[in-house]
């Protein structure tokens, strides 16, 4: 009996914020496919410091872990990402950009105006914004990704993709560390120099940095302005709709996040950090590969806090430890588990059509995620009114 009612207490304790496990270790690599190659991206076509980008990007990911104590982790902010690897714009202008759209959503969050938009948008568009996201992920992971290297990279992704079928949803033998050691262990014996990494490592403190007006005002018209559709969709909207599918005892508000999305991009520029957010795929992946509380965005921040401050002499070696195809492989599943939120809309073909619209919009249109988020609320409006007046019709 005592046996019983000890067991029955500790059913009734409330689920840690933050543990450290392997589950929350095999988690923590969830978001590195989407994460890593971006900001190695923009370190090299911007010029930045790495140690600031790496140790930045990591110590956002350990507050954002330890506040919202689950996993949702920090993310670049992948439209900024895009245009400064495309366009080659400068670290100065993309600091500026940050600290722009940190004040756009400080403002947004403060006046209430995202709380507005949340009620304005329904589930369905948002299923739809997070279908979009998935479909780019996996062209991304399938057509970039996966054959980066060849022969030798289809096989070593293969392997990957096998391994993590037969171990996802394994508590005892998470699938993500294996495959993570299998990409350092191929890269440590194919690409990677020992000797140039070890000589690379040191102690690197970040950057500070003051952006100028100037910089700030060309950020937020070349960078900020294209960001901020997708940080509304998918950063704000499609994150507070996925942390109440995977932890609905959790009290998390739109308000709230974009607090955190404000306070990140406040902090980052004067360390000469790259722009971040939260985002629906982080959180999937995350959870996807075991992650369940904020431990594994800890984890996963101390990963990169490491790197930036002890090894980013060794920079040009460090990139090699992660290969693409393995970096691909994680970033399909997060793709797929993205995808599959949309089943709850399967008990209406007309709202699954919807999803899937929105979603080929999302990816194909210049600012599709701003399309598919105006012209999903406007039709599911007209459609939900259409029903009511046939209704009163027949009544």
């Amino acid at each position: 009996m005592a046996e019983v009612a000890v067991q029955t207490v500790e059913t009734q304790l409330p689920a840690p914020r933050v543990r450290f496990d392997r589950n929350e270790l095999s988690g923590a690599f969830g978001d590195i496919g989407t994460d890593f190659p971006l900001i190695v991206g923009m370190i090299v076509a911007a010029k930045l410091d790495p140690a600031s980008t790496l140790a930045m990007f990591g110590l956002m990911q350990i507050l954002t872990g330890l506040f919202d104590g689950m996993p949702m982790p920090a993310q670049p902010l992948k439209a900024m990402a895009v245009l400064v690897i495309a366009q080659k714009v400068s670290g100065n202008v993309l600091y500026g950009g940050g600290l722009a759209i940190g004040i756009a959503m400080l403002i947004l969050a403060a006046t209430g105006l995202i709380d507005a938009l949340a009620r304005a948008v329904p589930k369905v568009v948002i299923r739809g914004i997070q279908f979009g996201l998935g479909l780019q992920l996996s062209t991304l992971a399938l057509k970039d990704y996966v054959p980066a290297e060849g022969v030798g990279g289809y096989v070593l992704a293969l392997v990957a993709f096998l391994i993590i079928i037969f171990l996802l949803g394994n508590r005892r033998f998470p699938p993500a560390p294996f495959i993570i050691l299998l990409g350092i262990a191929v890269a440590l014996a194919v690409r990677v120099n020992p000797a140039a990494l070890a000589q690379g490592i040191g102690f690197h403190a970040p950057v500070f940095h003051v952006p100028a007006a100037q910089d700030i005002w060309t950020g937020f018209l070349l960078l900020a302005l294209p960001q901020v559709p997708l940080s509304l969709g998918n950063s704000i909207l499609a994150t507070k709709q996925i942390t109440t599918d995977l932890f609905p005892e959790k009290r998390v508000t739109v308000r709230k996040i974009s607090f955190t999305y404000a306070l990140m991009n406040l902090i980052n520029p004067f360390f000469s950090g790259v722009p971040t957010c939260h985002g629906s795929g982080g959180m999937a992946g995350h959870y996807t590969f075991g992650g369940r509380t904020g431990g594994s965005v800890v984890l996963y921040g101390l990963l990169y806090l490491v790197v930036g401050v002890f090894f980013a002499g060794s920079f040009q070696q460090v990139v090699y430890l992660f290969p693409k195809p393995i970096l691909g492989t994680i970033l399909l599943f997060e793709a797929i588990a993205l995808l599959a939120l949309a089943r709850d809309m399967a008990h209406s073909a007309a709202h699954l059509a919807l999803v899937f619209a929105l979603g080929l919009l999302a990816v194909d249109l210049p600012y599709g995620y701003l399309v598919a988020l105006v012209i999903g609320t406007l039709l599911t409006y007209l459609v939900e009114r259409g029903k009511a007046s046939l209704i009163e019709k027949l009544h």
